[in-house]
């Protein structure tokens, strides 16, 4: 948001119009790096899910995680920067509805930007860095680096055109936009955490469980990870990193540091909320005060709020983030329970049911003076459920439930026959005996704890 057109006349008629484009190159660069500062922050939730996901699985498997994620980030740069970006906001000649068009390996750059790009890799890495917790501790490592790439490459950017390009055909930024508004995503609960949710169950659905997860009854054995105390530390990275993820997404500060504070304030209030609902579901179920679950209720509150996190007041966030602890805790259980799908870092109930829930809410409780100063539509017509009149409120609330089901369909219609193909190649699932005997020693020359013996049981003593 820069000088308006009143504010120019006036400078120049005041013979001071050498100033407009010095003030427009201010603002410019002010965004540039808010864009930047963002990015680095989004980018550093790589950093959150490596140490979430090591702390999660057993020991002997530390170093295999570690290096998965960390080409997810690369597979991911690769496949966004060759293919991904155009097919997200390309729309050369206007674009169409389905797919961008241009852009491909930062060719036809004129009118792009660098920071641009950068912000939104950060989000297509993310998507792809879902998947890994899921699938681990059984998976080959080139399995990891097909899907990485399909997803930011391809999978993923479709659905980022679907909902943010201004050509998309479910986009709030369409010049005409699906039943008067589009879906309201502001940060991604259904373009990032639902397409990084549904690919990570399809995956850990098709790899099948680890050995040992399920009794010959098809009874569930817990597998507790290693380390709580990297389980903790990355959360809070990740939640620090929320911090680029959703204020980040007004794409700009010059004039928007309102709406950017105040989704700092209830991307904040949410996570407290899903962490403290989280505590007191699990205390009232199994009589103790469980870290690991309260630690996902944050995770779940932070995924929930992501659409909305911006279009809503505070004392909603808190709503919504202890609807998302039950909406994780419900779809966890389901998912281990009743499907036996051994998800093993619970990715698919913190991101695609907690990201389903999140469009919901935001399409329930934007207000009208949130939607108007998040999205710039003067005097809105159509606004949340909850504070619209009536005949104004469902149309936010039907394009969530559109954008659900087709984003669901789109990635696990795309994802499970990949799965499938990898797991026909002999490229998905590692043989059971390094399995069992850990992917570290394996695959990666040894045990990340070299100080320590890592036994197939997991025990852990020193050497």
């Amino acid at each position: 948001m820069g000088l308006t057109d009143a504010q120019i006349e006036t400078l120049n008629k005041a013979n001071l119009g050498f100033l407009v484009t010095e003030i427009q190159q201010t603002q410019h660069d002010a965004d540039a790096q808010w864009l930047l500062y963002a990015s680095a922050l989004v980018f550093f939730m790589q950093t959150g899910f490596a140490m979430l996901c090591a702390g999660l699985v057993r020991a002997k498997n530390t170093k295999n995680i570690l290096l998965k994620n960390v080409l997810d980030a690369c597979a991911g740069a690769l496949g966004f920067w060759s293919l991904g970006y155009a097919f997200a906001y390309g729309e050369a000649d206007g674009g169409n509805p389905f797919i961008g068009n241009t852009h491909f390996f930062m060719t036809n750059w004129a009118g792009q930007t660098y920071q641009g790009w950068l912000f939104q890799f950060a989000f297509a890495a993310t998507a792809a860095t879902i998947v890994s917790g899921a699938v681990a501790e059984r998976t080959k490592m080139a399995a990891y680096l097909c899907y990485s790439f399909a997803l930011t490459a391809f999978i993923y950017p479709v659905v980022a055109h679907w909902v943010w390009a201004s050509a998309g055909w479910i986009s709030a930024f369409n010049a005409n936009p699906l039943l008067g508004t589009g879906v309201i995503d502001f940060a991604g609960c259904g373009v990032v955490h639902m397409v990084g949710g549904v690919a990570a169950l399809s995956g850990a659905w098709v790899v099948g469980p680890r050995l040992g997860r399920y009794d010959p009854e098809g009874n569930l054995i817990e597998i507790p990870g290693h380390s709580a105390t990297l389980q903790a530390l990355g959360t809070f990275i990740l939640w620090v990193g929320w911090y680029g993820f959703n204020p980040g997404s007004t794409l700009a500060i010059t004039g928007l540091g309102d709406v950017a504070g105040k989704t700092a304030v209830t991307t904040t209030l949410s996570a407290a909320s899903g962490a403290v609902a989280c505590l007191g579901i699990f205390k009232m179920s199994t009589h103790a005060f469980d870290l690991n679950q309260t630690l996902n209720g944050a995770l779940a509150g932070l995924v929930s709020i992501t659409a909305g996190c911006s279009v809503v007041e505070p004392y909603a966030a808190v709503i919504i983030g202890a609807i998302g602890a039950l909406v994780y805790t419900g779809w966890a259980e389901f998912v281990k329970r009743k499907l036996r799908i051994d998800d093993v870092v619970d990715a698919s109930a913190v991101h695609f049911a907690c990201g389903a829930w999140g469009l919901l809410a935001a399409a329930l409780f934007a207000t009208k003076e949130n939607y108007e100063a998040a999205y710039g539509v003067p005097n809105p017509q159509y606004y949340g459920a909850f504070y619209a009149p009536v005949g104004n409120g469902h149309q936010m609330f039907v394009c969530a439930i559109i954008a659900i089901f087709v984003i669901t369909a789109w990635v696990a219609g795309l994802m499970i026959p990949f799965f499938y193909a990898l797991k026909f190649a002999n490229l998905l699932r590692s043989p059971p005996e390094e399995e069992e005997a850990g992917m570290d020693v394996s695959k990666h020359g040894g045990s990340a704890y070299p100080d320590y013996v890592v036994t197939s049981s997991t025990v852990v003593t020193k050497s």
